[in-house]
C-alpha cells in the first residue's frame, strides 16, 4: 500500500500513534537529563485539513475530530491531554482547519535541553516540515532518506530517547526494510525507546515483523521488551481502505501498556465505525 501522509492526516491511525508518542515523551519528562528524539520518516509536519489532499478522503472526520467530541472518564482524558492540548494549540478557533504530524507534536513535548532529529527527502514536504519548525534552533531537519539515517543517527549524545519509525508504505519490500532498520539501530542502541508504525492490511506481514522486532528487542533478556499494539475500526478486507494499524514500542515505559489499554478501551466506540472498533496492548516474545 502507499501511505502518504497528507492523505491520511488525523484519521485514527495518527491519532493511535499520536497518544503513544505523546505518552512515552511525557514519561521521558521524568527525569532532567535531555533526550532526543529521531524521527526517520517526517513528512511535512502540519497538515491542511481543508486542503485537496486531506479532504479526499476525509479521514480526519472519523478521527481527530471524533476524539474531540467523545466523552471520556477523567483517567483517559487525563492521558490524552498533553496530545489534544497540541491539536488545540494549532486550532485555536472552534473548527478543525490544521493536525500537526509527528514533528510537532514531539517540538511540543521537547523540554528546552532535548533535541528533535526529523529525517525528510522529498523536497517539497521536506521544504514545508522547515517551514512548519520555523528553522527551530532544537529541532534539526535532515535532507536524508529515513532508511539511510536510523543506523546512523544513533545512539544519540543524550543517550536517552525515541527514534520513530514511519515509513508510508509506498514499495512492496517496506515491511522487510523497516525489520532490518530496526535491527541495525537496535544494534547500535539496545537501551533507546523505538516505535514503529504499520499498516494492518497484510496479517502474515504483521505477525512476521513482530515476531523478529520481538525477537530483536528480547534477546539475552527474560523480560518481553516489545509491545504490540494494534486498533481496529472495522473489518480489514482486502478491498477496503484502512481498517487497522499497529505500533511495536521497544523498551516501552513501564507504565504504557496499562495506560492504552484504558485509552484504547474508551476509543473503540468514538472512533470505530457504528462502534465496531477493537484493540489489543500485549507484552510479546518471538
Amino acid at each position: 500500500m502507499n501511505y502518504r501522509h497528507a492523505f491520511h492526516a488525523g484519521n485514527f491511525a495518527d491519532v493511535i500513534k499520536h497518544i503513544a508518542l505523546a505518552r512515552i515523551l511525557t514519561y521521558l519528562h521524568e527525569k532532567p537529563a535531555a533526550f532526543r528524539v529521531i524521527d526517520t520518516h517526517a513528512g511535512a509536519g502540519l497538515y491542511d485539513l481543508t486542503g485537496s489532499e486531506a479532504e479526499r478522503g476525509g479521514e480526519w472526520r472519523t478521527g481527530i475530530a471524533r476524539l474531540m467530541q467523545a466523552r471520556l472518564s477523567e483517567r483517559v482524558m487525563m492521558l490524552v491531554a498533553p496530545y489534544l492540548d497540541i491539536v488545540r494549540a494549532f486550532n485555536p478557533h472552534r473548527d478543525l482547519t490544521a493536525y500537526p504530524g509527528s514533528p510537532l507534536v514531539t517540538r511540543a513535548l521537547l523540554r528546552p535541553q532535548d533535541r528533535l532529529v526529523a529525517c525528510e527527502l522529498e523536497p517539497n514536504t521536506r521544504r514545508q516540515l522547515i517551514n512548519a519548525l520555523y528553522n527551530d534552533q532544537q529541532a534539526r531537519v535532515v535532507d536524508l532518506d529515513g532508511w539511510t539515517a536510523l543506523p546512523a543517527f544513533v545512539p544519540p549524545n543524550e543517550r536517552r530517547g525515541l527514534v520513530l519509525i514511519d515509513p508510508p508504505f509506498e514499495s512492496r519490500d517496506e515491511f522487510t526494510r523497516l525489520a532490518n532498520g530496526f535491527s541495525a539501530a537496535h544494534a547500535k542502541w539496545p537501551t533507546g525507546i523505538f516505535l514503529l508504525w504499520y499498516p494492518g492490511k497484510d496479517r502474515r506481514a504483521n505477525d512476521s515483523l513482530a515476531d523478529h522486532v520481538a525477537r530483536v528487542a528480547n534477546a539475552g533478556s527474560s523480560d518481553a521488551r516489545c509491545l504490540r499494539v494494534e486498533f481496529s475500526v472495522g473489518p480489514q478486507t482486502e478491498d477496503s481502505g484502512l481498517m487497522s494499524a499497529g505500533l511495536l514500542i521497544v523498551n516501552p515505559p513501564w507504565t504504557l501498556a496499562d495506560e492504552l489499554r484504558a485509552v484504547l478501551h474508551e476509543l473503540e466506540k468514538p472512533l470505530g465505525l457504528g462502534g465496531a472498533g477493537r484493540f489489543r496492548v500485549e507484552a510479546i516474545r518471538a
